[in-house]
């Protein structure tokens, strides 16, 4: 004869499950929990048996109008009701140390049927959703913090006095600010594409369509002088520079450009040139000198120092710092950064082969692009020290970029975004 069955103790069962439920009567009754639910819920299963499941783990009036209304709907439908948050506090007893905890729960309701199909008791299974509940929000508050810096870029292209522009790898206008549309006249739609070709003098449409397409073919830098139409309809003379941003596969991405009006300029060079040659050659030279300082005093050194990235300017084999603008330095706010080479500036990037990066970049002109790099460095709010004993790690999506001046190295252009804490939230939620 086979062995008699022993007598299963279900509720020993029930209350052993590996995970948090409350068995509740068809009226909300609670019934039993398993231990998981009494460790979970920092309650006694004695406090909580015989009572509602309102009197026993009472909480805010519109919880328990969600927990109210999702148990409604399960009696009606005779279906499974998952609530997707529900904020439950929790009071911690006093041997652990008393005080609230602020918790968040995604709750699921069971039915379980008679053998008339009707509801004879509610399974609640909650799950504690607080960590990724925080993560998310911590992502989020990254996330959008991060568009707002890369948002604000934009808005100083959009407010600088250059007439700035921008376009596609294979050379199309894309973007206009609105300094340019103010000087022509014209909205967006109007000058994207080609059709801002349509506002040059008709003697320089051709060549400068020609040099355009050249240098889009070949990604080179650009610059051309040509006389756009201005809303007035007088045609003025500009001077338009234009720089290909490329991926790391080397490939250009985007064009940005800007253009100075030099009509004035201009016209004073055409009358030294009637007069003398030798004039005309001294003038050239120093228009061309006054129109490079112009430049780059009041546009890239402006655009340049309120950037909310990290750009600095390195010269030479040491990498000496010839150029530090305000986030950069206030990211080593007691170091003299500025005509140190980087080695003796930062000593601590040394050991982690920043300088070997730096020398590649200068040696071979290949520009290196590092996206969420690990860099250990001084926190920010720490005391500065020449060489820190303490180290925290820092995330950065930066790029070196050799360039060059009148045929000749230049030097090395530094531009970096710090990601650490979108790069902490998105760990902290995966």
């Amino acid at each position: 004869m086979p062995a008699p069955a022993l007598p299963v103790d279900y509720q020993a069962l029930f209350r052993a499950l590996p995970g948090s439920y409350l068995l509740l009567a068809a009226d909300g009754t609670v019934l039993d929990n398993s231990d998981h639910h009494v460790a979970a819920s920092m309650r006694t299963r004695e406090s909580a048996v015989g009572r509602s499941i309102f009197e026993a783990f009472p909480s805010a009036p519109e919880s328990q109008r969600q927990l109210f209304d999702s148990q409604e709907d399960v009696r009606r439908t005779r279906q499974p009701d998952t609530m997707l948050l529900l904020r439950y506090d929790l009071e911690r007893p006093a041997a652990q140390g008393g005080g609230i905890e602020e918790r968040y729960w995604q709750l699921t309701h069971y039915p379980l049927l008679d053998a008339q199909g009707e509801v004879q008791y509610l399974l609640q299974m909650p799950q504690d959703v607080t960590a990724q509940h925080r993560a998310a929000l911590a992502a989020a508050e990254a996330q959008q913090q991060l568009a707002a810096e890369q948002e604000c870029p934009r808005f100083m292209l959009d407010n600088l006095s250059v007439l700035i522009w921008t376009a596609t790898p294979d050379g199309q206008r894309d973007y206009f600010n609105p300094r340019w549309l103010a000087f022509t006249g014209k909205a967006m739609a109007e000058e994207l594409g080609e059709q801002w070709l349509g506002d040059l003098h008709p003697d320089d449409r051709a060549r400068v369509r020609t040099q355009w397409a050249q240098v889009a073919a070949s990604g080179t830098p650009y610059q051309v002088e040509y006389r756009l139409r201005r809303h007035d309809g007088q045609y003025c003379w500009l001077l338009s520079r234009a720089q290909p941003r490329r991926i790391a596969e080397g490939q250009v991405n985007l064009w940005v450009g800007g253009a100075t009006d030099i009509h004035d300029q201009k016209m004073m060079v055409q009358e030294i040139l009637s007069a003398s040659e030798q004039q005309a050659l001294l003038s050239e030279q120093a228009y061309q000198n006054y129109q490079l300082f112009e430049n780059q005093r009041n546009t890239y050194q402006s655009l340049f120092m309120q950037a909310p990235a990290l750009i600095c300017i390195l010269r030479g084999p040491e990498h000496r710092c010839e150029f530090v603008n305000t986030a950069y330095q206030a990211r080593f706010p007691d170091r003299q950064l500025l005509g140190r080479p980087v080695a003796e500036a930062l000593p601590e990037v040394v050991a982690q082969g920043i300088v070997q990066l730096l020398d590649n970049v200068l040696e071979t002109g290949e520009t290196f692009i590092g996206d969420e790099l690990l860099v250990e460095l001084p926190a920010p709010e720490g005391p500065a020290r020449e060489a820190p004993a303490s180290l925290h790690p820092a995330y950065f999506n930066f790029t070196y970029q050799r360039f060059s001046e009148r045929g000749e190295v230049g030097g090395i252009m530094v531009f970096a975004f710090e990601v650490t804490e979108l790069v902490n939230a998105r760990k902290a939620l995966e």
